[in-house]
C-alpha cells in the first residue's frame, strides 16, 4: 500500500462545566466539543518496524505520545505483527487545550486500521480510544457533540457554525493535573449518568454564542496559575471578540468574531505579542470532518 496522509482536526470547547469527582477518582464533566480547521497531518506507510517521526523536535515520538500508544493499543487487540512509519506534521499547539494529541491518536487509529487491513467494530474503537486518553473518542465523530463522563461518552447536538475565529496559544505549559487540582471538585454523589446527560443537553440548548456567557470551569483557577491567559482573554474581548474562552485546561483561548473585518484588524493589534501563537480558523461540521477523512468512512458510526 502506498503512504497516505490524513488530517487530525483540533477541537474547542464551546464550554466546559466540571461537576464532581467520581468514584473512580477522574472528574465528571459536561462538554460542547467542536472540531475547527487547525490541523496536524499524519502519513502512514508500510514498515517492518513501529516507527513514529515529527517535524517538531520538542514532540516526543516514543510511548510519551498517543500515537505511539494507539499503535501498541490496535497490534495487542489484533496480534498484529507488522510495523508502520507515522510521520507527523505538528500544527496544533502542544499542549494548548485544544486535543492535538487526542486527535492525533483518533487519526493514528483510522490511519493504522486502514494500513493493517483490520476489521474493527465502532464501539471497538470507541473502547480503545477512551483507554488511550479522556478527548479520544469525540475525534471519532467531528462536529459539535456533548462529551459527559470522562469526556468520553459522546452525544449529538445541533452543530454551530462559526466562520470568523481566532485561537491564541500563549506559550505557556498548563499542567492538567495542576488545572484538576485547582478546582476543588466535591465528590459526586447523587447523579445518575442519566440526570448528568439531561443537564448536559440543557446547557448546550441554552448555548447562543451571541448572548450567552461562555464558561469554562477551568479558567479561574488557571487564571490564577498563569495570568498571562486571563490577559489573552481579555485583549480578544476589547479587540472586538464576540466571545472569548480558555479552551479545555489551557492554555489556548479561541475568540469569535461578527465579520473577517474585525478578526483581521485584530490580528494586526497582535503583532507584537511575540509569544502568542495565532491561527485564523473556522468551525468544521461533522459532515466537513468526515469528508475529509472519507477514506476511514466506513469505521463512522451509521447515524448521528
Amino acid at each position: 500500500m502506498k503512504s497516505f496522509t490524513l488530517p487530525a482536526f483540533a477541537k474547542i470547547n464551546w464550554f466546559l462545566r466540571v461537576l464532581g469527582k467520581r468514584e473512580d477518582g477522574f472528574h465528571e464533566i459536561c462538554t460542547a466539543f467542536q472540531t475547527i480547521s487547525l490541523h496536524d497531518n499524519l502519513t502512514f506507510s508500510e514498515s517492518e518496524e513501529f516507527a513514529l517521526t515529527c517535524d517538531k523536535p520538542n514532540i516526543p515520538v516514543d510511548e510519551r505520545n498517543l500515537i505511539f500508544r494507539a499503535g501498541a493499543a490496535l497490534r495487542e487487540k489484533f496480534g498484529i505483527k507488522k510495523g508502520a512509519r507515522i510521520h507527523l506534521e505538528k500544527r496544533i499547539p502542544a499542549p494548548g487545550g485544544l486535543g492535538g494529541g487526542s486527535s492525533d491518536a483518533a487519526i493514528a487509529l483510522f490511519g493504522l486500521a486502514k494500513l493493517w487491513q483490520i476489521e474493527i467494530s465502532f464501539d471497538d474503537l470507541c473502547e480503545t480510544g477512551a483507554r488511550i486518553g479522556s478527548d479520544v473518542p469525540f475525534f471519532f465523530f467531528g462536529g459539535t457533540a456533548l462529551g459527559t463522563g470522562r469526556g468520553t461518552e459522546i452525544f449529538s447536538i445541533d452543530e454551530r457554525e462559526e466562520k470568523f475565529m481566532l485561537v491564541v496559544a500563549p506559550e505557556i505549559d498548563v499542567p492538567t493535573a495542576q488545572a484538576f487540582a485547582g478546582l476543588n471538585a466535591l465528590r459526586l454523589t447523587n447523579r445518575t449518568p442519566e440526570s448528568i446527560l439531561k443537564y448536559c443537553r440543557s446547557e448546550a440548548e441554552k448555548l447562543n454564542l451571541r448572548h450567552s456567557n461562555l464558561e469554562n470551569d477551568f479558567e479561574p483557577s488557571v487564571f490564577k496559575i498563569e495570568p498571562e491567559i486571563k490577559r489573552a482573554k481579555e485583549k480578544l474581548l476589547r479587540l472586538g471578540a464576540s466571545k472569548a474562552l480558555m479552551s479545555g485546561s489551557g492554555a489556548s483561548v479561541y475568540a469569535v468574531f461578527d465579520k473577517e473585518e474585525t478578526r483581521q484588524a485584530t490580528l494586526k493589534a497582535l503583532e507584537n505579542e511575540q509569544d502568542w501563537r495565532m491561527f485564523a480558523v473556522a468551525t468544521i461540521s461533522r459532515r466537513e470532518y468526515r469528508e475529509a477523512l472519507r477514506m476511514s468512512e466506513k469505521l463512522f458510526p451509521i447515524s448521528f
